[in-house]
């Protein structure tokens, strides 16, 4: 075994975790600390969730604190509930037996349970397979992984081809990583992420939805969008993004990831529908004219086209009603922008997503469309006509903004 004195002060740990930790250890359980809140610590920086892990059964764990609950089928975990802080429990890992694993090798089943040394050698990357043990004090390190974050290495726990092939989001986790650390992928897992990309097809669309909202939706989701990019991801989960030729698609995706960037930074609300537009708009706008030019009517065509759109999406990543709804009245608004005559501004100006409408047309500017000045019009409306503060239409001010929404939880 190989134990690193910690670097961290107590403090900095979150007493929740600390309590489960030592509650499994009075049952005479183990129990550590474990992942990315032990990265993080070392990299001084502040965890936004701990986990735990212990060779104690779920059921167990669930009967030692009245507040937990089981959740998982693939993957069966225990949230211990504090008020609105919740820590992840995970009982350690053994290799899966044949029938928990398809042909290609992806895991159908990971709740084989073993002991530490086997939990160790389950996890995705050394960096993240790091065990804090706060009675003593150390840190348990079997793989290196120390040595990887002060190089700045991501790298994974045994053959890539392999790991990737049990769970192939361990690629869009690699490049989230990337992306969040600014780390590098170690070449070996780099390369095998390029030839195996394609192993994403075989993931829910749901789950890559989940994941997506991890990439785009923690704080960094424009240098995300460039590592996706650079490992040829991108169209394994957007392939009408990816492969759109128009020039300024690209840096309006860039812009509008930027932007809530910064609204996560400031603790503004966000939320995936603006992204999701901008990801999906010149795809749309291609659409609507290919209608135009089979006859469709413009009003026809705008509701056609985003559907057919979104439709299609769905079989890569699906969008819940929930984002999509407010996305296709994004795009219809940019439709009704220009209509600044007469008392239409006065109603468009009132519809609820007039807001996010008139960020998106700020973004579509700078991206470099030719509107006429058309973003600078709106802005000098507000000013001179303020909107009525309401749940659904916040006060105008100058610069992007978005609907209120909360932003999922990131994973570490």
């Amino acid at each position: 075994m190989n134990s690193i004195r910690a670097e961290f002060q107590r403090n900095t740990q979150s007493e929740n975790a600390l309590k489960v930790v030592q509650r499994l250890h009075k049952e005479g359980f183990q129990a550590y600390l474990v992942g990315g809140c032990v990265r993080d610590l070392l990299l001084a920086k502040s965890p936004k969730d701990f986990d735990v892990a212990t060779d104690a059964h779920p059921e167990k764990i669930r009967a030692l604190f009245n507040s937990a609950r089981i959740v998982g089928r693939r993957f069966q975990i225990v949230h211990v509930r504090f008020g609105r802080d919740i820590i992840e429990v995970t009982t350690f890992r053994a290799p899966a037996g044949d029938h928990e694993v398809t042909e290609g090798g992806m895991l159908l089943s990971d709740n084989v349970y073993g002991n530490y040394e086997q939990d160790v050698m389950r996890r995705d990357f050394t960096m993240n397979a790091l065990y804090y043990d706060p009675k003593t004090d150390e840190i348990r390190d079997l793989v290196g992984g120390r040595e990887d974050i002060s190089a700045q290495s991501i790298r994974l726990i045994g053959e890539p081809e392999q790991r990737f092939r049990e769970d192939p989001v361990r690629m869009l986790r690699a490049a989230r990583f990337e992306a969040k650390l600014a780390f590098d992928i170690e070449p070996a897992a780099e390369d095998a992420i390029h030839r195996f990309g394609h192993l994403l097809q075989e993931i829910p669309p749901a789950r890559l939805f989940e994941e997506s909202l991890k990439l785009f939706m923690s704080g960094h989701g424009e240098t995300s969008f460039d590592s996706l990019v650079k490992h040829d991801l991108l169209g394994w989960l957007f392939p009408d993004a990816a492969h759109c030729e128009n020039e300024f698609a690209a840096k309006l995706i860039k812009l509008a990831l930027a932007s809530t960037d910064k609204r996560i930074a400031e603790g503004q609300p966000v939320t995936p529908a603006f992204v999701l537009a901008a990801l999906l708009w010149w795809p749309y706008v291609e659409e609507q004219k290919r209608l135009k030019d089979n006859g469709h009517a413009n009003l026809a065509a705008s509701h056609e086209a985003a559907m057919n759109v979104i439709a299609k999406q769905q079989f890569s990543v699906s969008i819940p009603k929930r984002f999509s709804t407010p996305m296709r009245e994004i795009w219809q608004l940019q439709a009704r922008l220009p209509n600044i005559r007469g008392k239409k501004p006065v109603a468009i100006a009132r519809h609820k997503r007039f807001r996010a409408a008139y960020d998106f047309l700020l973004l579509r500017e700078e991206s470099g469309e030719e509107l006429n000045e058309l973003g600078e019009w709106w802005t000098q409306y507000q000013v001179e006509h303020p909107v009525p503060r309401t749940k659904s239409a916040p006060p105008p001010r100058k610069g992007r903004a978005k609907p209120r929404k909360r932003s999922p939880r990131p994973s570490s």
